[in-house]
Formats: C-alpha cells, sequence, structure tokens
C-alpha cells in the first residue's frame, strides 16, 4: 500500500507527555478522527508496540506512515482510513508491553 500524506489534525509530541498518559490520549485523538484525517505523533523511540495496538484495536482504520526514523526523534502519521463498523482484529502473539506502559 502506498503511504498518502495527509496534513495532521493533530501533532502530538509525546516527549512532552507522562508515559501513563501517552496511549489513552493517542487514542483519544485517533477516535475523534474523520475518515481522511490524520495526526502526527513525535517521540524519542520507536513506536513499534503502539503499532501493535493499532493494530489489535483498530484493524482495518488506519494507515501507519514513518516519516521519520530515529534515532533520537522519530515522527509517524497515522490517518483514518476507515471507521470502526466491520473492522475486524488481528491476533497477534506480541502485544504492547504492561498494557501501554511501554511509554508509546
Amino acid at each position: 500500500m502506498t503511504a498518502t500524506l495527509i496534513q495532521p489534525t493533530h501533532v502530538l509530541d509525546l516527549r512532552t507527555i507522562p508515559p501513563r498518559e501517552r496511549h489513552p490520549l493517542i487514542f483519544g485523538r485517533f477516535d475523534g478522527l474523520a475518515v481522511g484525517q490524520a495526526l502526527q505523533l513525535v517521540n524519542d523511540h520507536n513506536p513499534q508496540p503502539l503499532h501493535y495496538q493499532f493494530d489489535d484495536r483498530s484493524y482495518g482504520q488506519f494507515e501507519w506512515t514513518v516519516l521519520e526514523a530515529g534515532p533520537s526523534v522519530w515522527r509517524i502519521q497515522i490517518a483514518r482510513t476507515a471507521d470502526a463498523v466491520n473492522a475486524q482484529p488481528v491476533a497477534r502473539g506480541d502485544s504492547c508491553c504492561s498494557g501501554g506502559a511501554c511509554c508509546g
């Protein structure tokens, strides 16, 4: 799939947010997006565990695009591509550490 860059509705600099608040904030913002809107995350590490959570929680509803891949700054665009209707979660054996405690 070819990524389409969209002007983000929100830019979240996660480096300034306490770790336990990050994933709930991200999912709350994502849930508020209309199809065709996107948010951009800025982080100090690879947010791959968050990507796994998106696969589990919002499979078929998003497009994940790495805009910058470290080593000190990671920028990710998460675009809403569909509503939650009829989306099916994917079973994964490698879930996020401690239910979001990994600092996403």
